[in-house]
């Protein structure tokens, strides 16, 4: 038979791995080929346990994927930013202040960084069933490779991380699992994502803040390693630390959502943007995310059956009885983010209050 064709894509070539001496994070590496067994989980799950207590951060390797079906995958990626004209981007546009719904484009410019400074990052957001929404026709031909690709970070990577941190919890296995459901109301979701270098004034502005410290709204963000060094973990020390570009690794953090549904036991990582060092600058820095929502009828309270949190106690952020939906959570902070001026807390940070629970910013 003949071997099946695949549609040609212009080739993105990212930049070089910087060469300068950073402060680097240090983050544990799982394998996740691992979890494949028992036995392999129950090694895991102790590791995993720690990473999201402590960091929030961690890198998984082995996940199935070849560097060159990674390579092509980012070529891929910058179609919808490269191939596609401002007009029709716009047909695209997300209707994330209106419905807080991220699906489609999130244009350059849309948010405020700080001082005046609006963003240079561009977003293309695609349901996780790819088939859901419209896309522009660039980007058609390779809709069943998006298809693949979004079912390939669901199932191998985000669901065995999810059982993982099930046992770190001394849960069963799918007590998180069952939550996220690839079928059911929810908007887990494939996201590629590329910034553009700002000018000079801008960097002074913002003081070299591209995206501003934050926590991620979901559960687990999963980005695709790039070469660009740019995004930065704040550690357990009160340091901003850069975190290091592996081949063909996936950097999984953890979010709100998880911090809520664990009672506080897995800490939602605080990470920032920062300008890259300057043997990278003037390059763009495309990424290929996968952001891991709950069902959308989920209510984020904690799994207090746990053993664990039986022991340690619960944190919460509010009363069981007002906690918020995935649903509720998600509209909620997409609408604010970036669109609502931020307060001052007594501590000097800022900070906004969303559905009744404040969401802090770290500058």
């Amino acid at each position: 038979m003949p071997a099946t064709m695949i549609p040609p894509v212009p080739h993105y070539e990212p930049a070089s791995v910087t060469r300068e001496d950073l402060d680097w994070a240090d983050l544990p590496v799982i394998d996740i080929s691992e979890a494949k067994t028992p036995e392999g989980r129950k090694e895991l799950a102790p590791v995993v346990r720690d990473a999201m207590r402590t960091h929030g951060f961690m890198f998984i390797v082995n996940h199935g994927l070849t560097e060159a079906e990674n390579e092509r995958m980012t070529d891929i990626a910058d179609v919808p930013f490269a191939q596609v004209s401002e007009e029709e981007k716009k047909r695209f546009d997300g209707k994330i202040k209106q419905e807080g719904s991220w699906m489609g484009y999130k244009l350059r410019e849309f948010w405020t960084i700080d001082n005046g400074v609006r963003d240079q990052i561009e977003h293309y957001n695609m349901h996780r069933h790819i088939s859901q929404q419209h896309h522009p026709a660039a980007l058609q031909p390779f809709l069943p490779e998006l298809w693949a690709f979004s079912k390939h970070n669901f199932y191998n990577v985000l669901q065995p991380v999810l059982r993982l941190l099930a046992l770190g919890l001394e849960l069963p296995e799918d007590a998180f699992v069952n939550l996220f459901n690839f079928d059911a109301q929810g908007d887990t979701y494939l996201c590629f994502m590329k910034y553009y270098p700002r000018t000079e004034e801008d960097e002074v502005k913002t003081k070299n803040v591209w995206m501003k410290g934050h926590t991620d709204i979901d559960a687990l963000s999963m980005l695709w390693s790039q070469p660009v060094t740019a995004l930065q973990v704040l550690s357990p020390d009160g340091k901003w630390r850069y975190v290091k570009h592996i081949p063909n690794s996936i950097i999984v953090n953890a979010g709100d959502t998880l911090e809520m549904l664990s009672g506080g036991y897995y800490k939602a990582a605080v990470h920032r943007v920062f300008r890259p060092p300057a043997d990278q600058r003037g390059r763009t820095r495309l990424g290929l995310y996968y952001f891991g929502y709950p069902d959308d009828d989920v209510r984020l309270v904690p799994l207090a059956e746990s053993p664990v949190l039986r022991r340690v106690g619960v944190a919460r952020r509010c009363a069981d009885a007002d906690a918020p939906t995935t649903r509720e959570w998600r509209v909620a902070r997409a609408k604010a983010y970036g669109l609502e001026e931020l307060r001052r807390g007594e501590d000097g940070m800022e900070e906004q209050v969303v559905n009744g629970l404040v969401v802090r910013h770290y500058n």
